[in-house]
């Protein structure tokens, strides 16, 4: 099957996705600045979460650069990614209103890493598609980035029981580490 399809629904439901967390901002009743100092969780949370989109975005589309055919598998693993990252509103809301409290904290963790793994078994299942001289494979090595990431999740999903600004800054981190797009990709792709 052709990948358009897969990348043009992806494309659709993380647009919706982050509507649905603008639109969770609720405007303040008020004129003042000081108005908006209630929302500030609330507003730190969806930077954080558009910025996690952001990244998921950038590297699914870099990845399926190095797909020319999907099959079912590649489909149901998309379709699971997709899932868990529909989540990040829910979260990214409870997160945002309870001002980085540990169980919204937490659970806004397990979701990263809900959606890391996913994101994980996508490549996997796009590797074993591919076969023997599968670009993906070539481009991603080692994935050091990918097998660190799930570590600081976890790290960071205990360390929101202790302080929610440590959890956060594990979060934060690993968004740092994703923020450029996978040159690996890049790479491989000028050398084909």
């Amino acid at each position: 099957m052709n990948k358009g399809r897969l990348e043009a629904f992806s494309d659709g439901v993380l647009a919706i996705i982050i509507t649905i967390m603008v639109l969770e901002i609720k405007v303040p009743h008020g004129h003042e600045l000081s108005d908006l100092k209630p929302l500030i969780p609330i507003f730190l949370s969806y930077v954080l979460s558009f910025i996690y989109i952001g990244i998921y975005w950038n590297n699914h589309h870099h990845m399926l650069q190095t797909v020319k055919h999907v099959s079912g598998d590649v489909l149901w693993a998309n379709l699971h990614l997709l899932f868990w990252l529909s989540l990040i509103p829910f979260v990214t809301g409870w997160l945002g209103e309870n001002k980085f409290k540990a169980m919204p904290m937490a659970l806004y963790g397990i979701i990263l890493l809900m959606a890391a793994l996913a994101y994980f078994l996508l490549q996997r299942r796009i590797i074993r598609n591919q076969g023997e001289g599968s670009l993906l494979k070539k481009a991603i090595g080692r994935d050091i980035k990918g097998k660190i990431s799930p570590v600081v999740y976890l790290i960071s999903i205990a360390m929101s029981f202790v302080s929610g600004w440590a959890a956060g800054a594990g979060y934060v981190l690993v968004a740092l580490i994703w923020l450029i797009p996978d040159r690996r990709i890049e790479r491989i792709l000028k050398e084909e």
